[in-house]
């Protein structure tokens, strides 16, 4: 399992709808998701590219990790505020999403991940 590149409509599709009242959030997806907000040329960026590749697979069939290109989808970085990169947004199947800026390590995103997405704590 690899993390899994999205458009703005697979986010509406996947994630959550951008249109409506954006002070309510609902989670459409079936499993809790990660995503990271990049850049092609962001070196911190490719820095946890590698480690996001080796959690989908420890992660599979747990959660989603989606990919979101700043450059490509601007409207996206846009509605989440998306200043720095990479910025990494943790959607859990209920409650809020948390966003987490810069580069993690993989101890770290385990520990994000257990406690926000999969409430192992």
């Amino acid at each position: 399992m690899k993390p899994i590149e999205l458009t703005k409509e697979e986010f509406e599709k996947k994630v959550t709808s951008l249109s409506g009242d954006k002070k309510e959030w609902k989670y459409v997806g079936d499993k809790p998701c990660l995503i990271d907000f990049y850049a092609t040329w962001c070196g911190p960026c490719k820095m946890i590219a590698p480690i996001l590749d080796e959690l989908a697979n420890e992660y599979d069939g747990q959660i989603y990790i989606y990919k979101i290109d700043t450059e490509k989808e601007e409207e996206l970085a846009a509605a989440f505020g998306i200043r720095s990169i990479p910025s990494l947004l943790f959607c859990p199947m209920n409650g809020q999403p948390q966003m987490a800026q810069g580069a993690m390590s993989k101890e770290s995103l385990k520990k994000a991940i257990d406690d926000i997405l999969l409430n192992k704590k």
